[in-house]
């Protein structure tokens, strides 16, 4: 079967959790910032778009070229075999990028890619001025960097946080593969407890069920690869049924908590369709009410920010409430996700580690405060 050259792209801040997540799939790989690349089969295209838990998608390297003026990004992209990835009627929209570049008109590098594609396939299909579109989808990409060239075609579609069992949102959720990744800069995996004290939507409780029991993250959802006319169809059917024969019971208890009961109603619907329901403990207490027996585990929140609820003070107020019951459970590594400056003064206790991120475009700390072991 063909190899190709693929690369995962993810949120800054991640690489080094998806470049973890590809070796421990057993892939060579090497890391840029935004990227992983690693090489590949249809049926690996098929195991990373399914498996993934922290990446946004899974792309094909076409091609890679210096261009630093518009008549060479035309011709390399006219000299691609067009007609061997693309059928007559492909519908192939293209996203185009350009970053400390000659070439800095991102409206006009798509264009001039798009028109040589056109133009190659016209030739190669020998049509008369135009081509349908009506078909299948096929999202191809120009990302020009340092005056290097790279065209590729996405194989994953919609982004992979795009899970499918999220359908109502409380509050402001985090996204799915972003949530998957705070979990992974834990040592969470399943055999110790898990406590999200201010749950939201679910998307904490959800995803850290999904690796405890070995769920497929892209189990509810189909992929770009899925609409291709040369991709082997049946990869994705067999590559979902293993999947499922892999699922585990649960080892250890998860509990997820909320103040607000219609919120918690949002999040059960949430791990319903993710079928895991069964497997997370909701309750409706609110974190100055909080109480555990539970030891040795892990404590992880997005608790609310005064960004997001456009109250500082009252955020901040819940902070030392955390500080005050959340604190004391020392057998618990504790992991909390906020823009708040003082969250360390607030909850009482300087982070052993302290990692920053951001959640879109918003710059998060990610405090993180490790156990003594009973």
């Amino acid at each position: 079967m063909k190899e190709y050259q693929l690369y995962a792209t993810m949120g800054a801040g991640f690489e080094s959790v998806v470049n973890k997540e590809l070796q421990s799939m057993g892939y060579k790989t090497r890391v840029e910032n935004g990227r992983v690349f690693f090489k590949g089969t249809q049926e690996d295209i098929v195991k990373t778009n399914l498996w993934l838990r922290t990446a946004d998608r899974v792309k094909i390297l076409l091609k890679e070229f210096r261009a630093t003026d518009f008549d060479t990004l035309f011709n390399e992209t006219y000299d691609y075999d067009w007609a061997e990835l693309l059928p007559v009627d492909a519908k192939f929209p293209v996203q185009g990028r350009a970053v400390k570049s000659k070439l800095h008109s991102e409206p006009d590098v798509q264009s001039i890619v798009k028109k040589a594609i056109v133009n190659k396939m016209i030739d190669q299909y020998h049509r008369r001025g135009f081509l349908p579109e009506t078909g299948n989808e096929y999202p191809l990409d120009v990302h020009i960097y340092k005056n290097v060239a790279r065209l590729s075609l996405d194989t994953t579609g919609a982004s992979l946080f795009k899970r499918g069992y999220r359908v109502e949102h409380g509050g402001a959720p985090l996204k799915e593969n972003f949530t998957a990744g705070l979990l992974k800069l834990t040592p969470y995996n399943g055999t110790h407890p898990l406590i999200d004290p201010m749950t939201g939507s679910g998307t904490l409780a959800i995803e850290a069920a999904l690796i405890a029991k070995n769920i497929a993250p892209g189990t509810w959802r189909k992929f770009a690869f899925d609409g291709f006319d040369w991709f082997k169809t049946d990869l994705h059917k067999e590559a979902l049924a293993k999947a499922k024969a892999e699922v585990k019971p649960l080892e250890a208890p998860i509990w997820a908590s909320d103040i607000d009961q219609s919120v918690l109603e949002i999040a059960k619907l949430n791990a319903h369709n993710a079928g895991v329901l069964k497997d997370i403990r909701f309750k409706q207490v609110a974190v100055k009410d909080f109480t555990t027996d539970l030891e040795n585990g892990i404590i992880i929140a997005n608790p609310p920010y005064g960004k997001r609820l456009k109250d500082r003070e009252s955020a901040e107020e819940l902070y030392k409430q955390m500080g005050e019951v959340l604190r004391p459970l020392d057998s618990f590594s504790q992991y909390y996700l906020t823009a708040d400056p003082n969250f360390e003064k607030c909850f009482g206790a300087k982070a052993t580690k302290k990692r920053k991120l951001f959640n879109g475009n918003l710059r998060v700390d990610f405090y993180q405060y490790w156990a003594n072991r009973r």
